[in-house]
């Protein structure tokens, strides 16, 4: 298989997963990149970031399309999630990749907790 075909399924797997769940598709997408497709670990969160961003505001379009979106609702949301963002961005490259790992973990970790209560 070509790294080229793995990327487009790994992005197809993401997006399903973000339009099914309205959200997630990093928790998806990374693992593929750094275990199937051999993406570097910093690499293939930076990667996740730029490729969710896109998946995140085609599905935005679609539930606002076909469900009445409540974009008021969602505002104090976008404005933490950029300020998260920024700052999540610039302790990136400061962070060792163990320590990106278990953050990581833990917050796969409290997602899935979340879900099953």
């Amino acid at each position: 298989m070509t790294n080229r075909f793995k990327l487009s399924v790994s992005g197809a797997l993401a997006g399903a997963a973000n339009g099914l769940f309205g959200g997630g598709g990093g928790m998806v997408l990374v693992p593929l990149l750094q275990r199937w497709c051999g993406v570097e670990e910093k690499k293939s969160y930076a990667t996740c970031v730029a490729v969710i961003f896109p998946i995140c505001l085609l599905s935005a379009v679609i539930y606002w399309w076909r469900t009445g979106l409540e974009l008021l609702t969602a505002l104090p949301y976008l404005l933490g999630g950029l300020a998260g963002g920024a700052l999540g961005g610039k302790l990136m490259a400061r962070i060792s990749v163990v320590w990106l790992r278990r953050v990581f973990a833990a917050f796969l970790l409290y997602g899935g907790v979340r879900y099953l209560l």
